[in-house]
């Protein structure tokens, strides 16, 4: 597949993201962005604002670790109410599909996926390219990648007895829509086929209560899954997420209000978050408007 334009614009934003990261206190200007980068003010303004949907200068400010602590304060018992705790998507997320988890067997489990038949490719995202893989019941693992060979060695690890083919599904397709603002999902929901421990489950499935464009805490997860006191072994478990984005662990941070570590890389982590901001917020102007 080729890679689209919005990836490649991603490799050059993710250098602005990590300078910007590394220089938010300061309060970066758009030329000091820019010239780190290499190009011209105004070059830059057009590319970042083509990827992100926003200026440079409003992006800062989503990711600026104050941001994320008021977000964080607006939470209250209404990020998980009860009824949203059943794996069912609200109208209100900004461009999330209708997400079902379904827990392997403890057979497919315990024999390292013996007997499934492992459909992968390599499609490219806003935020560089992935790896995808699903069996006949759903999306089974997707990880951001440049190395496509280490990655596939890893999806292999996790199923060391399945088969593996190369194919660009039908059902990759539709959870590769996750990142279109405007596609329609109002269809089917997208099933997740996933190997992992009931507790495991039962974390990722609060995640997908996350809108996007929000924030949770380690804490919180904890809270909505009536652990209260299970705040480490929450991280455990979100750290050991196989299936990127769709299963929005990004969406999770430290009670600080610092957005801690990501598996694929916590730059990736910081444009995610400010890229779905910039979403939500475009969507309430229009809505606003």
């Amino acid at each position: 597949m080729e890679k689209t334009q919005q990836a490649i614009n991603y490799e050059r934003i993710a250098e602005a993201i990590q300078f910007i990261q590394d220089n938010f206190q300061q309060k970066p200007s758009l030329e000091e962005i820019a010239a780190h980068v290499h190009l011209s003010p105004y070059h830059f303004q057009r590319l970042f604002s083509e990827w992100a949907g926003t200026s440079p200068k409003k992006f800062l400010q989503f990711i600026q670790l104050d941001y994320a602590k008021r977000l964080l304060k607006q939470e209250q018992r209404t990020l998980f109410d009860t009824h949203m705790l059943t794996g069912v998507s609200s109208t209100s997320r900004l461009h999330d599909l209708f997400i079902q988890i379904e827990g392997m067997s403890p057979a497919v489990y315990k024999n390292g996926g013996a007997g499934l038949k492992i459909a992968y490719s390599f499609p490219y995202t806003p935020f560089g390219q992935c790896l995808i893989a699903s069996t006949d019941k759903g999306i089974c693992f997707m990880a951001f990648t440049e190395e496509k060979a280490s990655a596939l060695e890893q999806l292999k690890k996790q199923f060391d007895k399945a088969s593996f083919y190369e194919e660009y599904s039908e059902l990759q397709q539709s959870a590769m829509a996750i990142f279109d603002p405007e596609a329609d999902h109002s269809g089917e929901p997208l099933k997740i086929h996933l190997k992992g421990s009931p507790f495991q489950l039962k974390v990722w499935e609060a995640l997908l209560q996350i809108p996007a464009g929000k924030l949770a805490s380690y804490g919180e997860i904890a809270q909505a899954i009536d652990h209260p006191k299970a705040s480490r072994a929450v991280g455990t478990a979100i750290g050991q997420n196989p299936v990127a984005y769709l299963i929005p662990c990004h969406r999770v941070i430290q009670s600080s209000g610092k957005f801690g570590g990501y598996r694929w890389d916590p730059n990736r982590k910081t444009a995610i978050i400010g890229w779905e901001m910039a979403l939500k917020e475009a969507k309430t102007s229009d809505e606003i408007s």
